[in-house]
Formats: structure tokens, sequence, C-alpha cells
């Protein structure tokens, strides 16, 4: 399921009534030109300013008031009954919980008492609810309850926007329908983030490089928001059991538009026919969601689903794939969408395999999930690997089966407990050796904004990968860990970052000395107590100016108008690691490196260069007793080249070698399509034998009023820290 983030609750409830007066109370006074009450008529036109105004006391009982008024005129407050036996509005009662107040400003305004309607014509305003509708013409029928707005109609809550050429509405209860229906939705936009823990590796990157400079480009008017991903393959946090929450699969988009000939809806739900969605701010869109009818449901507070008919993806206007499913979730929780996905794991899962997600128990605050897995290439050619052989293929071969779980406890917004388990076959005859878990507990500390973290950790065979040495599995770990966010060092552009920790450990070592001459493995069980910091700074060098953000200039190619720049890394480490043998390792690392971009990715060909270098010299004391943890890797380059090919077209290529031995540490090969609103990149990596493919619909954070449509999971190793 692609998980989307929409938001349409436009309208709050206005709230039954207690009232036994039904007559229209009498003029109250004659409004000045700058009337101070509710609304202020010079500022109508200018800014419509949504208000809410609670009666709890005085000689008003219980009840929902409409309050209209024509400009530089008289004032009229006027009850909305609770009940009306010649209402054709269904009787739903609601608990009466406070007054709710509807006001209604025009140009020309009138009163049929005898059908008890209220016209108002001429740039109508009704600020209700927390909400502004504008129209040229809206009756309000106060025997039934029910407005009805006409021509132009534009209903505003906040940043969003919803357009009509008729609405009705019913004022007791959140009800009504708008015809030829065009909306926006604003959802919260996400800054560039500012709580990064320790810096990422650039031997081992997790994003790519054009990801990357896109992140780090010197800021412009345009927001970069948070963007919907599907990832096919491997995921970058180097882990076999891995971080759900930290993929580039899930997230939400910011900013949306839909188009429905006919819009029902209901609290917070709808029912569309005739429906359009798409994330473009441009017309036409790039792409857009079609359906015949959509339905609009919310299940929990943060939970709701879009159920489709005939749904499809048309892509450019033209091209038009049919979907699959016709069930989207729409979460702010981070989840793990796709029907199946596809994953490639050579190093345990035998190349090739397929998964599928179920979710057991979701709620507000627990979450548990199991993943099935089916490795493809293993059980077709088991030998395509050297860990496997010949006795693990076969179709129903238990060994060509796998599982995944995760387990997730909300207790606080600070507080939280994590469990995962990894099974990478289904053949429990030597379960330990297929066997990895972990269980987390967390605890924010600080402002919440920019937290510390406290967690208390168990991991059983900790899959992690340490540069020239390779795989790593530590066998078991048990611990606390206390890292900081990122923090600014006042105005000096310097960013430090630490990380403390205290475990019991059990992992391999090569040292003989720490091994019993009669073993069965070479595991040994040490408590390891290691701090580390990080300070870095970059230097903008050149920086050039970025092209209009017009769909033929700045974002042609791209969600964000790409900005030419120059910049110098700097950045310097220190790692202290020490061992209940007495044993020791210490080191200290620097870092410098240049990137940048050149062009601006928006003619055809040959308009867009990324490129990065860093170079790092580490000096180490003594080393560590284990191999999952030994720094080695003292002098290394890592290199990165993205180059525009034809249009849309990007390859690129990320490495990283080990200067004093001339290997090659990791090398990521990168061909990517991009598009304005959508981007597909396919990624391998032949060291790691990894590879993925996501496919990823960009964000947008736009202002103004847009035109209708028809115009794996490894974790590495850093100088000796887990990542």
């Amino acid at each position: 399921m692609i998980s989307l983030l929409i938001s349409l609750n436009y309208l709050a409830v206005a709230q039954p009534i207690v009232e036994n007066q039904t007559q229209p109370i009498p003029i109250l006074h004659k409004a000045p030109k700058t009337y101070q009450g509710k609304i202020n008529n010079q500022d109508i036109n200018r800014t419509l300013i949504t208000q809410l105004q609670v009666k709890n006391k005085g000689r008003f009982s219980p009840a929902s008031y409409l309050i209209t008024q024509e400009r530089n005129g008289e004032i009229r407050e006027f009850t909305i009954p609770e009940n009306n036996s010649n209402s054709t509005e269904p009787n739903t009662p609601t608990p009466v919980e406070q007054v709710d107040v509807i006001e209604v400003i025009a140009d020309r305004q009138e009163y049929n008492n005898q059908q008890q309607v209220v016209t108002a014509e001429g740039n109508v305003v009704m600020n209700f609810a927390q909400a502004v509708l504008t129209a040229d013409r809206l009756q309000v029928n106060l025997a039934d309850r029910i407005a009805v707005a006409q021509g132009n109609v534009v209903l505003t809550r906040g940043q969003q926007v919803l357009r009509g050429e008729k609405f009705e509405y019913y004022l007791v209860q959140d009800r009504g329908v708008v015809i030829n229906a065009q909306g926006q939705v604003d959802q919260a936009t996400l800054n560039r983030d500012l709580s990064a823990r320790l810096p990422e590796s650039r031997i081992i990157p997790q994003t790519t490089l054009s990801d990357r400079l896109t992140i780090t480009q010197p800021l412009t008017d345009v927001t970069a928001t948070e963007s919907i991903g599907i990832s096919v393959g491997s995921s970058r946090d180097y882990q076999i059991l891995g971080d759900r929450n930290n993929q580039t699969s899930g997230g939400q988009i910011n900013r949306l538009r839909f188009e429905a000939a006919r819009m029902e809806f209901e609290n917070n739900n709808f029912t569309a026919t005739d429906f359009r969605l798409t994330n473009d701010p441009f017309s036409p869109p790039e792409l857009e969601l079609r359906a015949k009818t959509a339905n609009f449901t919310q299940t929990a507070p943060q939970v709701s689903v879009l159920t489709t008919q005939n749904s499809r993806i048309v892509i450019d206007d033209s091209f038009t794939v049919p979907l699959l499913t016709n069930r989207f979730v729409i979460d702010r929780r981070p989840r793990q969408p796709g029907i199946v996905s596809f994953g490639f794991d050579g190093e345990e899962r035998g190349g090739l395999y397929l998964e599928r997600s179920f979710q057991l128990i979701e709620t507000e605050k627990t979450n548990w999930e199991i993943t099935p897995q089916y490795f493809i290439q293993k059980a077709i050619f088991p030998t395509a690997f050297d860990f496997s052989d010949e006795d693990d293929g076969g179709v129903f071969n238990p060994s060509s089966l796998g599982l995944q779980s995760q387990f997730t406890q909300r207790f606080s917004p600070r507080t939280n407990l994590q469990a995962r388990l990894s099974l990478t076959s289904l053949d429990l005859e030597d379960v330990e050796d297929r066997l990895r878990s972990r269980i987390a507990f967390d605890q924010q500390l600080g402002n919440l904004a920019n937290p510390h973290t406290f967690s208390l950790q168990y991991n059983f065979r900790d899959r992690l990968f340490n540069g020239s040495l390779g795989f790593q599995t530590v066998y078991s770990s048990l611990g606390g860990i206390i890292t900081s966010p990122n923090i600014p060092l006042g105005k000096t552009g310097i960013n430090l970052t630490y990380q403390g920790s205290i475990q019991n450990i059990s992992a391999d070592t090569d040292r003989e000395d720490l091994l019993e001459s009669n073993r069965d493995n070479n595991r040994i069980n040490l408590t390891r107590y290691q701090t580390a910091a990080s300070l870095s700074k970059g230097f903008l060098l050149w920086q050039g100016k970025p092209l209009a953000p017009t769909p033929n200039q700045g974002l042609r190619f791209t969600p964000t108008p790409v900005v030419p720049f120059l910049q110098l890394l700097t950045g310097i480490s220190g790692v202290s690691s020490f061992y209940s043998n007495g044993d020791d390792q210490q080191s200290l690392q620097a870092n410098i490196g240049i990137e940048g971009q050149l062009g601006h990715f928006s003619r055809s060909y040959l308009d867009y260069t990324g490129f990065s270098l860093t170079y790092s010299q580490g000096l180490r004391s003594d080393r560590s007793p284990f191999l999952f943890d030994r720094y080695v890797d003292e002098k290394t380059l890592s290199l990165g080249l993205t180059q525009q090919i034809y249009g849309p077209i990007r390859v690129g290529v990320q490495t990283s070698l080990n200067l004093d031995d001339n290997e090659e540490i990791s090398t990521d090969y990168v061909l990517e399509y991009s598009r304005r609103t959508h981007n597909i990149t396919l990624r391998y990596n032949p060291v790691l034998e990894i590879g993925s493919i996501n496919f990823r619909i960009n964000g947008f954070n736009w202002r103004g009023d847009a035109r209708p449509f028809e115009s794996n999971n490894i974790r590495p190793v850093n100088q000796g820290v887990s990542q």
C-alpha cells in the first residue's frame, strides 16, 4: 500500500443547540464603518480571518447563532434551531459542548421571516468553525439548518483551499456536498534535518550523491519537503534487522491538489466521483492519480484509508498505468509501503527475494508487523553465493523462506519500545545461525525539537560492515547508549555531536592470547566503555544562482531548483574505547573534502554535474580486541560523481578506497530517472552484494492558486563506532 498523507478536515462541526426561541433576535445595533466586533469591514476584502466565538454565559443558553451584517449596515443575530420536524437533514444528535457562532457579511442581505431564509449577495464572506467561505451568493435556511453557496465558492482553512461551483453545508452536522470541487491540501512542511547524529559515513554513504548535494546546497525560496518513497531492494543502514523508521520507504507528501465532479463529505470522511489527485503545482500535471470514485475514511487519529475504483496513474497526461491496488493507507506514522516488495541480499538471502508486510496490531500507540519473505534466487539457484549449497535450494524448501517481525510500543512522546526479529531460514535445525533480534527502550531527553536520546539495547547476532574487514557479526550485546543531537557552537558555523556507551559484548576476535585452546568458536566476552565526539564545519567557496521555479526552467527535472555551488568540508572526530580486559583503542581522524554541483539540470543534455572528493587521515593507539569495531582504514579516499546524460537520466558512481593497501572498500553504481514529481533510482553495490530500486513521489510546498488540471539493512562501523 502506497503511503500518502492527506488531510481533508476543512470543516469543523457546528454543535446542535438547546433553545426554545426559534424566531430571529431583533436588530442589536447599527454597525459603524470600523466595526470592531467579530468582523472588521476594512479588513474583510484584504484578509480572510477565521474566528470562533463562544458564549457560555449571560442571557444566551447553549445554542448556535448566526450573525449577519450588510457592509456598513445592520447586524442581525439568529438562533439556529436544534431540530425541526420539517427538516430534510437526518436527525443525528450530537453532544452539546460549546456555542458556535456563524458570521456572514455581504454587500446586500435580506431575511424572509416566513421561510426563515437569510439571503446574502455580493462579495459574501462566511466565518464559521475556524474556516472562511467566500461566494457570490449565499442562502441560509434556518429551519432546515443548511447553507447553500453559489458562484466562485472558495473555502479556506489556514493553507488549505477548496473551490467549487456550488457548496451545500448543514450547519449542525459536518456534512455537505461540493459540485466541481477543486482543492489543495497543505501538510506541515519539514525543515532541513538539524537533528543528525554522528556524521554519516562517506565510505559507505546511505544516500546517493545527487540527493546529498540537494540537501547541502545553499537555501533558496523554494522549500524542500519530504516525499513518499518505495524502496525495492536493500536499504542502507547496513544492518540485517535495520530500523524501518530510517528507511527511504514511506514518508509523506506535504502539498496536494485534487479535483472531483462531485464530493460529498461528512465529518472527516468524503466520497468523490471522477476523482483526480496530484502532487504537481503546475498544469497539466506530470503525475496524477485518477479514479472513477474515491472514498476517504479516517480510521484512527493518525490513520485514514483512501479506497478507489478503476484507479490508475497517469504520467504526462498520456501514459497510463493501471494500479493493482484500490486501497491506500494515509498514515502520519512511518510504515513500509507497497503490495509486494522485492529485495536483493547476496550475503544472507541468496540474492533476489520478495516480501509482504502484514499488520497484526495497529493502534495509535502499538504496532506489530510481520513480513514473510521468499528467497526466489536461492530456491532456483542455491549455489549462486558461497554461503549456501544444493540442499538449501528447492521451491518448497523451508530454507527458501524467511520472516521478519517488528513491534513498537509508544508510551509517550519521549518514550518508546522497539523489538525486531529476523529469520533467514524457516529450517529450524540451525535456528541460532539464522536468527537476528534486537530490543531497544528509547528515552528522549531535553528539548523534543532537538533531543538527546538514551537507549537501553539488547542485540543478538548484530550484522555490521567494518570497511576493509568486511561483514562482522556481534553475537550479543547489552548496554546503554546516549546520543546527542546536532549542536551548533554559537555563530561559528561549527557543529558538535557526541555519543557515549557502556555495553557488554560477545563477538569474534583474532587474538590467540584471548582465546581458549579448546573452543567451539572464536568469540570473547568483554565490557566496552566508549565515547565519541565529532566537530564539523563547511565553507561555501562559491554559489551560483538558481533558475526560476517554473516547469520549463528550474523545475523541469527536479522538485527544487538546482543551485550551483562549491563547498569545502572539514571535520575532526575522536573515539576512545576501553575494554574490561585492560585493552583500549583510541583514534583521531581528520577529514577534508570538496563537493559541489555545476549546471541547472534544465537543458536536455550535459546540464548537471555533481561531484564529491573527501580525504581522511587517522591516527590510532592500540587496537580493539574485537574485529567488528577495530579501526583499520586509517587513510581513505572517497569519490563521487553524478552526470546528466540526456533529459531526466543521470548516472553516478560512489567509491571508497583504502590508500594504505590500495584496496576497494565499497562502490555504488547509480542510474537515476528524475522528474519534477517523481524519481526512479537503480542502485547496485557489488562489494556488499546488495541492490535496490527506489521510486519516490516528491512533495511540494507552493503558494498561490494552482490552475485546474486541464489548464537491507546493514549498519556500517565508522572509526570503531556503530552508526
